[in-house]
Formats: structure tokens, sequence, C-alpha cells
């Protein structure tokens, strides 16, 4: 990956967490919400973002569905905050491996294992 590409996934994934987090003000999204990897296409027409929630109580794909709902709210704030050939077109996904690791840190805080004695 090209370093122009890496500095526009950086810099894509700190401007979206920032407007997810400091502008849109929607009680379906939780707090806990991160951005957990942005790949942008070469040609900047595209992008793909993937979120982590670390909050049980959200329904991540309700979620997800609303981010993309928001999605020209999210492009508007990006072109203000960015400067690119252009505004790639968002598709959010629910990052799978980060919601897996949460899940068995979960199981395993859960688990009654008795402590050998020395």
């Amino acid at each position: 990956m090209s370093k122009r590409i890496e500095r526009a996934n950086s810099e894509l994934q700190k401007c979206i967490a920032d407007i997810i987090q400091n502008k849109m003000r929607d009680p379906r999204i939780s707090p806990m919400l991160y951005v957990s990897e942005v790949n942008v296409m070469p040609d900047f027409k595209f992008c793909k973002i993937k979120i982590a929630i670390d909050d049980t109580d959200y329904n991540v794909k309700k979620t997800i569905e609303v981010l993309q709902k928001s999605e020209g709210f999210i492009k508007r704030q990006l072109a203000d905050a960015v400067q690119m050939p252009q505004v790639p077109k968002l598709k959010f996904e629910i990052d799978k491996g980060t919601s897996a690791t949460i899940r068995i840190n979960e199981i395993l805080k859960n688990l009654d294992i008795p402590k050998e004695d020395e």
C-alpha cells in the first residue's frame, strides 16, 4: 500500500471517528463505538469502514444501518474536514475480529476457575 493511501486511511479514520462521536447526536449510536479500520480505494471513490462496539447493550447491526443512512451527513462533514480529490462513498461494516475478541473476554471473565494452591 502506498504512503498516500496509508495517510488517507489514517486521516479518514480520525475524522470519521470524530464525526461519529462528537457531531452525530443519535441515541441509537453507542458512545463505546470506535472506528477500528478504514480502507480507501486508490481512486478515492470507495471507502470501507470497520466499526466495533464495546457495549453489549447496543445492537451492532442496527448501529451499522443508522451509520449507513447517515452517510450523506458524514460525507459533508468529511468534505469540510479533509482535503481529498473527492469524498469517497462510505460503506460501514462490523469488525468481526474485534467483536469476537470482546465476546471471548466476556466469556473468560464469567468462568469460575478454582485457583491452584502452591
